[in-house]
């Protein structure tokens, strides 16, 4: 007899329905195989033959001595992992009339199965969620642990269930199971902003805060340089609280690339902060921009619509630095194999944060840099002129003073009034980019709408010309003062950029100075 059940491969962060044929019936020769799986499975797709028959049989339920034939289409689709078990063992027990086959083709089925019938989650939820309500099954049966990551998708019934017991008593009419529900923007809108840090707790550094408020207004890339213990991390950890909050549709995208990648826990939903990555400098360049044997998304593919945070950034390898060029210019990665191309968006904030020398006291105002000649500049050279490129913002850290740490007052501006001031320059280019594809804040400004968009005043164009002549910056640095400016004078609501707006971005701009590092 032959049954068809229904499943999903997850390519990327997108969704493939798939069909799972299983015919049983005739005889087979006393020692000769009786299973047979076609349709290009990988050995963990293979090997759930065991986990289903001790499964199907320690459940109470007779498996088949008869010729099994399995086939999952589209035949030209690898499918890999272990989440096609349940939807197997439901196919050889309605093949073999144990189990009725008329709900079948209602509902999309994934689960892994343990020997004693117990379901482990799976990775894939929200994008398997989305194209069953798009190809409009009914419903989705899948395991408990995914059931509230999968039930924010609307219009579709999701089942979440412990054991393949429950799974065969709903689709035979036994058993009665209400599907989850849960109202997505309620959960969203609970969940924003629920960070641990503030900017509040962060004593002095008043200009540092105000690089960051300009960086988030802007969407720019940012550097920190400064001693040890002068507070880099502690800063950029605070950068995603100060970000405009994530809309329903960015929460969705960035929940996807994290279910996919596994990382969603059993009582997560919809992720509705900005995630904020920092990865270790001994990472490969494979784990930060994704790929591997099977494509998984990336560090930076995580980091969607957030911030990627690369600590001590000349201790990361040149060739793992280097990757990095072209996904923060085109906002996506895209990794290719013989049989497969696959696309992961990758639309992050850089923020990255260095000591200034290896022994870290280069222009410290207390501390003697112990560095020879030539170290520092060296040192500085292990990050290419390329990747500085595309980092707006250089800003100088210097340590906080005994005086300021001792106080117990917090004067400090929260980060709920900064993100205001971001949210308010952010509508401001919100309208100033609304014709534009593919272009959403200062940042992103190609050349040739620098042009446009930042023109200056006589007053203005002397005091850049001024200031890349007696500070000998590079020609890259131009176009980046002026996108910066720019984002200055949005945060003031003012249409023009002023003095002020362009000083503040040329102080910005260290590691273009000719001579910094000696």
């Amino acid at each position: 007899m032959l049954v068809k059940t229904y499943a999903s491969a997850v390519t990327g962060v997108e969704a493939q329905t798939i069909t799972i044929e299983v015919n049983a019936g005739g005889t087979v020769a006393a020692g000769k195989q009786m299973y047979f799986m076609v349709g290009l499975p990988d050995s963990a797709v293979k090997e759930g033959k065991e986990r289903i028959e001790a499964a199907i049989k320690n459940c109470g339920f007779r498996y088949p001595r008869l010729k099994l034939v399995i086939n999952m289409a589209p035949a030209d689709i690898r499918k890999e992992g272990s989440s096609y078990d349940l939807p197997v063992a439901i196919g050889i027990l309605a093949a073999t009339k144990q189990l009725a086959e008329d709900k079948l083709s209602d509902y999309l089925i994934m689960g892994e199965l343990s020997l004693d019938g117990d379901l482990r989650p799976i990775k894939g939820a929200l994008p398997i969620a989305i194209q069953a309500r798009k190809e409009k099954y009914k419903g989705i049966i899948l395991p408990h642990q995914n059931a509230k990551e999968a039930a924010i998708v609307n219009d579709l019934d999701v089942y979440g269930i412990q054991n393949i017991r429950e799974a065969i008593g709903f689709l035979s009419g036994d058993t009665d199971l209400k599907p989850l529900k849960i109202d997505t923007r309620d959960v969203f809108e609970f969940n924003q902003n629920e960070y641990q840090v503030d900017f509040a707790d962060v004593k002095g550094q008043e200009n540092i805060k105000r690089a960051l408020e300009i960086s988030a207004a802007g969407g720019h890339n940012v550097i920190l340089i400064g001693p040890p213990g002068a507070g880099k991390t502690m800063l950029a950890r605070r950068l995603p609280t100060i970000l405009p909050s994530l809309n329903l549709h960015e929460a969705l995208d960035t929940t996807k690339i994290h279910s996919v990648a596994g990382l969603l826990g059993s009582d997560s939903s919809l992720i509705a902060t900005r995630p904020f990555r920092s990865p270790h400098h001994t990472i490969s360049d494979v784990a930060l921009v994704g790929g591997g044997s099977n494509p998984n998304p990336g560090e930076i593919s995580l980091a969607h619509n957030g911030v990627l945070f690369l600590d001590e950034l000349p201790e990361f390898k040149r060739a793992v630095l280097e990757v990095l060029r072209q996904p923060m210019e085109e906002r996506r990665v895209t990794i290719s194999r013989a049989r497969i191309s696959v696309e992961y968006p990758a639309s992050f904030m850089l923020i990255a944060s260095m000591n200034p020398c290896p022994c870290g006291y280069y222009n410290h105002p207390e501390k003697e840099c112990v560095c020879g000649p030539g170290i520092v500049k060296r040192y500085l050279n292990k990050i290419s002129g390329p990747l500085l490129d595309r980092i707006d913002l250089h800003v100088e850290v210097t340590p906080v003073s005994v005086d300021e740490l001792s106080t117990f007052k917090r004067t400090s501006k929260t980060s709920a009034d900064i993100r205001a001031r971001v949210i308010q320059a952010r509508k401001i280019q919100d309208v100033r980019f609304q014709d534009k594809k593919d272009i959403y804040c200062n940042a992103q400004m190609p050349s040739n709408m620098v042009r446009e968009v930042c023109q200056l005043d006589t007053a203005g164009v002397t005091l850049l010309k001024t200031a890349m002549n007696k500070l000998q910056l590079s020609a890259r640095a131009y176009d980046r003062i002026l996108k910066v400016a720019r984002t200055a004078a949005d945060l003031a609501s003012s249409e023009d950029i002023k003095i002020e707006h362009l000083a503040e971005a040329i102080q910005f701009r260290s590691l273009d100075r000719e001579g910094w590092a000696g």
